[in-house]
């Protein structure tokens, strides 16, 4: 995309306008590091922009608490005490959904994921928010916690103006396929590699 212009204009009978604001879908997969950082990273701008973000963590532990988290709470406590930006939820899995008022004691992460699913699509329906993120959304569609095809329907068929960034490895082709926008993080080289865990400020 040379200075930001497409390399070619589908004849599609939109307006410049109207296909430059479609919803997105995108999807960060890989085996390499920065899936998640970068969706987060996108919930930033989209926050800024004064949209209303939900986030839903489908793997990580309860007890893993991620810097984007904290920071991310902070935003929506300021949109709520001084309306810029806008609103935030971040809903967790490993802790027990938000919504249920339950602690979550990881005795059955597939009815922990089908609920956190279930509870993604009425808001889809509901169309709370105007961009989602699904962290390490795609183990579940691996492991067979949630139907690939009801996830591809729902997301290609969901109403009005709502993005969705999908993260995790092994993305699903069904889902690639369905996507608008796909990027593969690819490791080329991993302190991992060389025996360092992870540290304070680059992993969480």
């Amino acid at each position: 995309m040379p200075q930001g212009q497409p390399l070619s204009v589908p004849d599609d009978g939109l307006t410049t306008k109207q296909r430059r604001n479609r919803p997105l879908l995108a999807v960060h997969t890989g085996d390499g590091k920065g899936k998640s950082t970068a969706a987060f990273g996108l919930g930033l701008r989209g926050w800024n922009q004064g949209w209303n973000i939900g986030v839903f963590q489908f793997v990580k532990s309860a007890k893993w608490r991620i810097g984007e988290q904290t920071v991310f709470e902070r935003l929506g406590r300021l949109h709520e005490e001084t309306g810029e930006g806008g609103p935030v939820e971040w809903h967790k899995m490993g802790s027990g959904w938000s919504w249920t008022r339950k602690q979550g004691d990881g005795s059955d992460h597939a009815a922990d994921a089908a609920q956190g699913w279930a509870e993604v699509k009425r808001r889809l329906a509901a169309q709370t928010h105007d961009l989602l993120i699904l962290d390490e959304f795609t183990y579940l569609m691996e492991w067979g916690w949630v139907d690939v095809d009801d996830v591809v329907e729902t997301l290609t068929q969901r109403p009005g103006f709502q993005h969705v960034v999908i993260t995790g490895r092994r993305a699903h082709p069904a889902l690639v396929e369905a996507a608008d926008l796909v990027t593969e993080m690819t490791k080329i080289k991993h302190p991992m590699d060389a025996g360092q865990k992870g540290q304070r400020g680059i992993e969480w």
